[in-house]
C-alpha cells in the first residue's frame, strides 16, 4: 500500500479541487471544471461497486494494463477513457453547482475509504484495468486524480 498516494487522494486532493471554478477551461480535453469533478466522482463510485461497469479490455491484455497501473508512470495528456464507457462528449452536469459537485466528491472519497475498510482485498471492476483491490484502486485513483488536476493546471 502506497500510504503517500492514499493520503493524497483521501486528504489532500479535495482542497485542490475546491480552488477550481465550475466553468474552468482545461489545457486539453473538452470538460469544464464541474464536469471533471463529476467525472472523478463517478469513478470513485465505480470503485465501491455502486456503479457497475463491464470490462472493456481484452482479458489477454489485462496483465499489460496491470503493469502500467502498478508503475509510477502517469496517464499521458489527453488520455481518453473508452468511448463506450464515457462517450465522445462530456456528460452534462448532474449537480446544481460546483459546491454540490464538490460535496458529492467528498462523499464519494469517504465512501471509497469506508467500503474497503473491513476488507482491503475485496475487488470491484474497473472497466479498463479489471478487478482491483483497495491498494490497486488507490494507485488508479492517484493516477486519475493527478491526471485531471494537471489537466486544469492545479498541480
Amino acid at each position: 500500500m502506497d500510504v503517500l498516494k492514499r493520503d493524497f487522494i483521501i486528504k489532500a486532493c479535495l482542497p485542490i479541487f475546491k480552488s477550481l471554478s465550475a466553468t474552468a477551461v482545461s489545457k486539453w480535453g473538452k470538460m469544464n471544471g464541474q464536469q471533471m469533478v463529476e467525472h472523478v466522482t463517478a469513478i470513485f463510485i465505480v470503485s465501491t461497486g455502486k456503479i457497475k461497469t463491464d470490462l472493456v479490455t481484452a482479458v489477454e491484455q489485462l496483465p499489460h494494463f496491470k503493469v502500467f497501473l502498478l508503475s509510477d508512470k502517469p496517464f499521458r495528456e489527453n488520455t481518453k477513457a473508452p468511448v463506450n464507457i464515457i462517450g465522445e462528449e462530456p456528460s452534462p452536469t448532474r449537480y446544481a453547482n460546483m459546491e454540490a459537485a464538490l460535496e458529492k466528491l467528498a462523499s464519494a472519497i469517504s465512501d471509497f475509504e469506508n467500503y474497503f475498510n473491513a476488507d482491503t482485498e475485496k475487488k470491484t471492476m474497473h472497466p479498463v484495468f479489471g478487478e482491483l483491490n483497495y491498494a490497486e484502486w488507490v494507485l488508479f485513483h492517484y493516477k486519475h486524480v493527478t491526471h485531471h488536476l494537471r489537466q486544469f493546471g492545479l498541480i
